[in-house]
């Protein structure tokens, strides 16, 4: 007997055709002889209804209590569910996130599983019950909710059936696995078989919408064997798993854009030791995500200071930076919504030569000026004009031969990089 951890996303429990849908897949795979524990997203556009809401009433709402309001749709999509799964014939139960026994800490909006205590849904398991739990949640120190931010739901599932000890984490959606792009902007975009948890973790930070990043992070670091696959069809999806020798022969597995992000722009910063911590320090100390960095070369002791966050943090780092630039006798604070940030992620770049000239090549004869640049050791980003992020991507995925080639040869083999070398 198998143990199956499955997620379904907003639109695969979107109504209540969608419910019966799944219901009858969850009853189906039961009936095989497995257990299975579900876990469950609002339905259709209900956390951004939500939001949308309280910001009638209210532009900067309390966190705890949009961590109790939006954490209303998981618990009445796991509700409806379970009825759903009643209708069918199986015996199955509702739990919000404290009843599954997921404890996070004291962040609200973005907070992070600390333990899981699996007992009760084990007993139910034992019981024959299907479970089905609220995605998003779990129970702080302060016996609050408080929800993990977007994509959460992922999150829920991948930290359950590392708990579990399931043996296979399925994250089902309205797409068929792991694409090399959005085919909603490159209709040529390929479905991947497999694909590495190191890949899937940058393109899930870079903007791909198919995975939240600390998904993907605690299946790498618990071993959970992740599958992306269809809600819509029976049919394989996108194996995520450890990396092998072979997969380094694709240079480029996928590009993703991210057009949720802004620069912020400190301008006439001193230019001395201990500046850049302050800054730093700040946004970090309010779960501020920054991304991209970059500072000018220094002039009469002083300079400028970019950085990226995503647009929904941008009145919160204003609101701390401005009183800091103040402090440090900057000359002022800008931010600038028009980005977007393009990567292309494979991990043939640690063996192969020539990635980022490609890229910048191909950027250059579409016109499409680079504005900020990072790099890891398998991933080359850039910030553009938002308005050029799709016609970069349909760029780079014709470039390197995405749509069809599951080997690419278009940059030059290179020898093994020495220990500490990340050059690309």
């Amino acid at each position: 007997m198998a143990l199956y951890v499955q997620k379904y996303g907003g639109s695969s429990v979107a109504d209540a055709e969608c419910m019966r849908r799944v219901a009858k897949r969850i009853r189906d795979t039961q009936q095989a002889g497995n257990q299975v524990v579900v876990v469950v997203s609002a339905m259709g556009d209900t956390t951004d209804d939500l939001i949308a809401l309280a910001r009638q009433v209210n532009l900067e709402p309390n966190e705890r209590e949009m961590d109790s309001l939006m954490a209303t749709g998981e618990m009445a999509s796991s509700a409806i569910l379970t009825m759903a799964l009643h209708a069918v014939g199986a015996k199955a139960i509702s739990m919000t996130g404290h009843q599954a026994g997921i404890k996070v800490d004291g962040t609200h909006l973005k907070a992070k599983i600390q333990e899981i205590n699996p007992k009760r849904i084990q007993d139910h398991l034992k019981q024959g019950c299907v479970v089905v739990v609220a995605g998003f949640q779990g129970m702080n120190p302060a016996e609050d909710v408080a929800t993990l931010g977007r994509g959460g739901s992922d999150t829920t599932a991948v930290a359950l059936a590392a708990a579990l000890k399931a043996d296979r984490c399925q994250i089902l959606k309205d797409v068929d696995g792991v694409f090399t792009a959005n085919p909603r902007v490159v209709p040529a975009a390929r479905k991947l078989d497999e694909i590495t948890y190191d890949e899937m973790l940058e393109l899930a930070s870079c903007g791909a919408e198919v995975l939240q990043s600390r998904a993907v992070e605690f299946a790498k670091n618990y071993g959970v064997v992740l599958e992306v696959l269809s809600s819509f069809e029976v049919k394989p999806g996108t194996l995520v798993r450890e990396e092998v020798e072979e997969m380094e022969q694709v240079i480029i597995r996928g590009i993703a854009a991210d057009k949720n992000q802004a620069k912020a722009t400190l301008l006439g910063v001193p230019d001395t030791p201990g500046v850049a911590a302050r800054i730093f320090k700040s946004l970090a100390g309010a779960n501020i995500n920054v991304d991209m960095i970059v500072q000018n070369v220094s002039a009469a002791g002083i300079t400028d200071l970019s950085f990226t966050v995503a647009k929904d943090d941008i009145a919160k780092t204003k609101r701390l930076l401005e009183p800091l630039v103040r402090e440090i006798q900057a000359a002022g604070l800008s931010f600038d919504e028009n980005i977007a940030k393009v990567s292309i992620v494979g991990v043939g770049m640690k063996s192969h030569s020539g990635v980022a000239y490609k890229m910048f090549d191909v950027l250059a004869a579409h016109q499409i000026n680079i504005e900020m640049i990072s790099t890891s050791e398998i991933k080359i980003s850039v910030a553009i004009r938002a308005a050029d992020a799709d016609k970069a991507v349909r760029a780079m995925h014709e470039a390197f031969g995405m749509a069809s080639a599951p080997k690419q040869a278009s940059a030059k083999r290179k020898a093994p990089a020495k220990r500490g070398a990340k050059k690309k």
